[in-house]
């Protein structure tokens, strides 16, 4: 959650990211009078919701969060548009990731900061976020209310106790993302899932719920605008995203994956349900994704050489 780009002193084992500028294309862009519109609206959601959050009971919370993820979302000019790959299941009616008391975690690909944004307009879940995130101004009181769990990246020492403590949450029925990139990519690109907090899932038996998010522009294309890559501080990136006209958010559901025994055959089968295929590692240059067979939306980037063959589930 809000990964901001590897610092330059950043540790030599921590996931790092070659996106930068020259991976952010422009787009179509509203007026001014947009823009300081939607930021209005943005400063009235973030100041509001605290109060709303507390002042409704507990029960209801969640419906709560998720009116306001959708409201935030729009006010960053985004439209949300969610496919369901799962088969039919009564338990997750809706599009969403679970039913309230059941525990799942939710991994995905890492583009930005408006990711967290986005999987919460589906559906209320708490992040695996970086321990500053707590202190940063009114984003840190947000986070203390979404209960993230703070991760301290360059302490590796640490990692396996906040594994255990997304452990704990998903065995008391919460729904927990993490991005296992360990970074932000444009999009166009990804990094390889790491496997360390897929330990979570096997540790509690929870099953794992891949999700393909990309952003699409006003004519259905890639794209880059919400990356959070390279040098990139949060202000230029919220302007870029704030002037950007049309952008959609894609979430893709793919089926569900069980834990098994082994974090890092978790780690290959979510990254093959999300990818289709790690093409980065081939130095493609292209857009990156590879469109299951099941996916109802189409891709418009060109082709793949290859067919990818999925995991059975």
């Amino acid at each position: 959650m809000f990964d901001a780009p590897l610092a330059k002193d950043a540790h030599s084992w921590m996931p790092s990211s070659p996106c930068g500028p020259a991976c952010i294309e422009r787009t179509d862009e509203v007026s001014p009078a947009r823009v300081l519109a939607r930021t209005a609206g943005i400063a009235g959601l973030l100041v509001s919701y605290p109060v709303a959050h507390l002042a409704t009971p507990p029960a209801r919370r969640a419906a709560v969060q998720r009116r306001y993820a959708r409201a935030l979302l729009g006010c960053l000019g985004m439209r949300l548009r969610v496919v369901d790959n799962r088969r039919p299941d009564p338990e997750h009616p809706d599009g969403r990731y679970a039913s309230a008391g059941t525990g799942v975690l939710v991994v995905a690909g890492h583009v930005g900061w408006t990711d967290v944004v986005a999987l919460a307009a589906v559906q209320p879940l708490g992040f695996v976020a970086r321990a500053d995130l707590i202190d940063w101004p009114v984003l840190g009181g947000l986070a203390r209310l979404m209960r993230v769990v703070p991760i301290e990246r360059e302490r590796l020492r640490a990692l396996p106790a906040t594994v255990a403590r997304v452990a704990e949450r998903l065995a008391a029925g919460e729904r927990i993302a993490v991005f296992p990139e360990g970074t932000t990519w444009c999009g166009r690109a990804y990094g390889t899932m790491r496997p360390a907090f897929f330990q979570a899932a096997i540790d509690t038996g929870t099953f794992v719920q891949p999700v393909r998010l990309r952003y699409l522009d006003r004519r259905g294309a890639q794209c880059t605008v919400p990356g959070f890559v390279g040098e990139d501080s949060f202000l230029a990136s919220a302007k870029r995203v704030l002037r950007a006209a049309g952008t959609t958010a894609e979430i893709v559901l793919e089926p569900l994956e069980y834990p098994g025994l082994d974090r890092r055959d978790l780690a290959r089968r979510c990254e093959r349900a999300v990818r289709g295929a790690d093409l980065s590692r081939h130095g493609l240059d292209a857009t990156q994704w590879i469109e299951a067979t099941t996916t109802r939306v189409a891709d418009p980037s060109p082709a793949p050489t290859s067919d990818p063959t999925r995991l059975p589930h």
